[in-house]
């Protein structure tokens, strides 16, 4: 029975101080699902019996099937904590009751946009890690995720049953384990951590902020939890009882002295502390219940003063065990204990995440009432998501309310992405229908929601396409677009099996695009419908959706095909010439390469087109050894004002030049999408314009003249600069017994992976990382699978772009035979232009 009321909830709203907003992160299999079931299960919203095998937040019948989550689910819980509890929460002045926001995320690195959209929305995250295989390469991935979106971790170390029942670890080797675990999270936060903001995020069980247990056997525990216990027992004060109770702590019963010595002089040895206090009650438990000593397990559960049912008593092994830890470790009262203890209220944490929300000036109203979360302020609310309704191609758009509060038929400012301030550009003013509260599988609807809260938005769905902010102040900017660790570098074109359904098909599509925070969906030059996804597993669930959900009609899909960029090597061997169509003008160029780190820091918006262009030319002069001077020339980034190609203004003297600036910047952005070899986006080229003659009466001069010069010289530039493609590459982390490394290197020799990594992470098992090119990776966990009996377990996530060496030009090269592929699916002519089709002769 849910034992809390939608009006319970609503009153909550208003406490910010108790209001916990998180997301459950973690790598795939590690048990996110699953443990959120133990909280689901505490609020009353199912029964406890069926924790850990219902999976609430899996609402998809295809996540229930395959076992994985693919959309991340947004529920609100209700809970109340005791006085015990109570004392160490930092602010106490609004009751004993406390609001949990809670988004369960996917682990599959395919699906990692749902996680970052999860992440803009909350202020804290729970890390759950299995003790078996310990912190994997998705792990890290998401906690520099979380990190960079300044949200605090705290640890939960799972399936700690296993290591009991399977692998049958002894109390010390789990203790090394559980503090291996911690050491690899805690160089993850170290390596990415923003000190200054948010002072030291290190995790560490004597602090509370881990817990371990079992999330399908729901129990868990903090070591808060047995020091409450010892405490009192012993007459320590409870935090120095926790301190106790972790590290090179030890307890000798005989005399009843602690020391940091694990032996003393005259050889006694002692006991570690946590194996002693913490670990040995689990093992009785698991040794009496698992060995048919019942009658010793139901002693040892009166002992530790654990009620069971005449029913619970009938109960014999595994069932007994689950009974007993559950009522002896509770799994929710650990994470309610730890989310509302150690997690930021909204309050705290807007603080500190303002700066890196808001685009606009740090001073204004809106960032003031972002950062006091002030429910009086104009709103700011950040659609982070659209999530799909019961009714077909309609959508909740999902998101969080930073200051302010949003209503039902309140009239807003809906600015998406691309909005400029002081413009009409991607504005649209709407009332909002109504206002809903998430509840994983259902809504509840709600008047209005205050800020510092997650809320759904009914009617603004078809006035954005994945994200945006929403605002009632004429002078908001934007919140900041959140970046993605993953790229839509796997394209699959469809099509339709009937034409006539060729409609249904294309309004699928725009409906496919808005449920995906990361899905692409084009038209390409040859007119195919092309849909772009992070990986195999991405795109085939994308389809499914496509045909099942938002299109409803059968259709046909192509062979899948991997994006790649174009770039140039060297700088242009001879300066190269272009003439307007009237002849008049003349615009000499060269092109030349930017250089890797470069290219990365712009497209990290480490370095951007709105920097002041002083302080960008100093950084690019110290950092990347650029002319000052022609650093401060550059006229234009691209593609999209943003993107990592530049042009460079080169010339000496030359008259009416700031004339046609625009126009040359405007030509470089219609071309930068298409390079001259494969018609695919430019990337990392530098174009110098050497010098220019212009015509002397303005007229002469002007777009139509300018542009069409501009693209010729562009490409006739990037062709005599040694031109040749980039292809995307994965990173990939296999984890494998011993026998199977043979096979690894097998399949990775026969598809070009570079194996660059091999740890032992555990007794018998490895980690290889290698790096694989995206284009080999069509049916590489099949194949890695059948040459290692099924014992490898491979994790691919977009890792960089990699230079091919070659020349595009060359006919007898290998990156000349991929280009003429490419345009030849594009319905290109096949043969790779030469630089004479685009340069003149003077």
């Amino acid at each position: 029975m849910v034992n809390f009321t939608v009006d319970q909830i609503r009153d909550l709203m208003d406490k910010v101080s108790n209001i916990r907003n998180m997301s459950v992160i973690a790598h795939v299999d590690h048990g996110k699902s699953t443990l959120t079931d133990s909280l689901v299960a505490k609020a009353g919203i199912i029964s406890s019996a069926k924790a850990g095998e219902a999976r609430f937040t899996d609402t998809r019948a295809d996540e229930q099937e395959r076992g994985i989550t693919i959309k991340s689910t947004a529920i609100s819980m209700y809970f109340e904590l005791n006085d015990d509890q109570m004392e160490d929460i930092p602010v106490k002045d609004n009751g004993n009751g406390f609001l949990i926001n809670l988004i369960d995320s996917p682990g599959h690195v395919d699906f990692s946009s749902e996680v970052t959209a999860a992440l803009r929305v909350t202020d804290g995250a729970l890390v759950v890690v299995d003790t078996i295989s310990g912190v994997s390469v998705q792990t890290e991935t998401v906690l520099r995720q979380a990190l960079s979106e300044l949200i605090k971790p705290v640890v939960m170390i799972n399936k700690v049953d296993r290591a009991l029942l399977e692998t049958k670890l002894t109390q010390e080797v789990l203790y090394q384990n559980f503090a291996r675990v911690v050491e690899n999270v805690n160089v993850s936060i170290s390596t990415h951590q923003d000190e200054k903001t948010m002072g030291n995020l290190m995790v560490s069980p004597e602090l509370g902020t881990v817990a371990f247990g079992s999330a399908l056997h729901g129990w868990a525990f903090t070591l808060r939890q047995f020091a409450v216990r010892y405490s009192k027992k012993f007459g320590i004060d409870r935090n120095k009882m926790m301190k106790k109770l972790w590290g090179e702590n030890y307890f000798n019963a005989k005399t009843k002295k602690w020391s940091t010595k694990s032996a003393d002089d005259s050889g006694d040895k002692k006991d570690r502390a946590f194996n002693m206090f913490a670990l040995d009650p689990i093992y009785k438990i698991f040794d009496s219940t698992m060995n048919g000593r019942k009658d010793e397990a139901l002693a040892l559960a009166t002992k530790l003063d654990i009620a069971l049912t005449s029913e619970e008593r009938d109960t014999a092994d595994k069932a007994l065990l689950k009974v007993i830890m559950r009522k002896f470790l509770p799994a929710a009262e650990a994470l309610m204990e730890m989310i509302c203890i150690h997690l930021p209220s909204p309050k705290k944490a807007q603080a500190y995440r303002c700066d890196l929300l808001y685009e606009g000036p740090k001073d204004d109203e809106n960032a003031t009432g972002i950062r006091n979360c002030d429910p009086k302020a104009p709103l700011m609310l950040y659609v982070s998501k659209m999530v799909p309704t019961s009714d077909k191609g309609r959508f909740y758009a999902f998101g969080r309310v930073f200051s302010g509060t949003v209503a039902s038929g309140l009239k807003v400012r809906i600015q998406g992405p691309d909005y400029v301030p002081g413009t009409k550009k991607d504005l649209h003013v709407k009332n909002i229908q109504r206002t809903v509260l998430m509840m994983g599988r259902s809504t509840d609807p709600i008047d209005d929601c205050p800020a510092g809260n997650i809320v759904g938005l009914v009617g603004v769905d078809q006035y954005l396409l994945k994200s945006g902010t929403l605002t009632t102040s004429e002078t908001a900017h934007n919140m900041k677009v959140m970046k993605f660790s993953v790229s839509p570098v796997m394209q699959v074109a469809v099509d339709v099996k009937n034409h006539q359904d060729l409609p249904k098909l294309i309004e699928g599509l725009k409906r496919l695009s808005k449920s995906d925070p990361c899905i692409q969906t084009f038209t390409s030059p040859s007119g195919e419908h092309i849909v772009a996804g992070a990986g195999e597993l991405h795109l085939e669930i994308c389809l499914f959706d496509l045909e099942n959900d938002h299109a409803q009609v059968p259709i046909k899909t192509g062979e899948p095909v991997v994006g790649y960029c174009e770039t140039v090597q060297a700088t242009s061997s001879l300066t190269c010439l272009s003439k307007s169509p009237n002849k008049h003008n003349r615009i000499f160029m060269q092109a030349a390469p930017i250089g890797d780190d470069l290219t990365k820091a712009i497209e990290e918006k480490e370095i951007n087109p709105r920097d002041d262009f002083k302080e960008r030319a100093r950084r690019m002069a110290d950092d990347f050894e650029w002319d000052v001077n022609e650093a401060r020339k550059i006229w234009c980034f691209a593609p999209d004002g943003e993107g990592p190609n530049l042009l460079v203004d080169n010339t000496k003297g030359v008259q009416y030049l700031n004339e046609i600036k625009d126009s040359c910047c405007n030509g470089l952005q219609a071309v930068a999408h298409d390079g001259p070899c494969a018609n695919e986006q430019m990337r990392g080229c530098r174009f110098n314009i050497m010098d220019v003659v212009l015509h002397a009466d303005s007229i002469h001069r002007g777009a139509g003249q300018v542009m069409p010069a501009m693209r010729a010289v562009v490409y006739a530039s990037m062709l005599s600069a040694k031109p040749t493609l980039q292809e995307p590459v994965y990173l990939v982390d296999v984890q494998c017994p011993e026998s199977a490394i043979g096979g690894i290197y097998s399949v990775f020799n026969r598809r070009r992976g570079q194996v660059f990594e091999e740890n032992m992470h555990s007794s018998s098992m490895y980690n290889v990382k290698a790096y694989l090119p995206v284009a080999e990776s069509f049916g590489f966990t099949t194949d890695l699978r059948s040459a290692t009996a099924g014992q490898a377990f491979p994790q691919m996530v977009f890792d960089h772009w990699s230079t091919m060496g070659g020349d595009a030009t060359d006919p007898a090269d290998k990156v000349n035979a991929v280009c003429r592929a490419i345009r030849k699916r594009k319905g290109e002519d096949e043969n790779v232009p030469t630089y004479d089709k685009y340069h003149e002769r003077l």
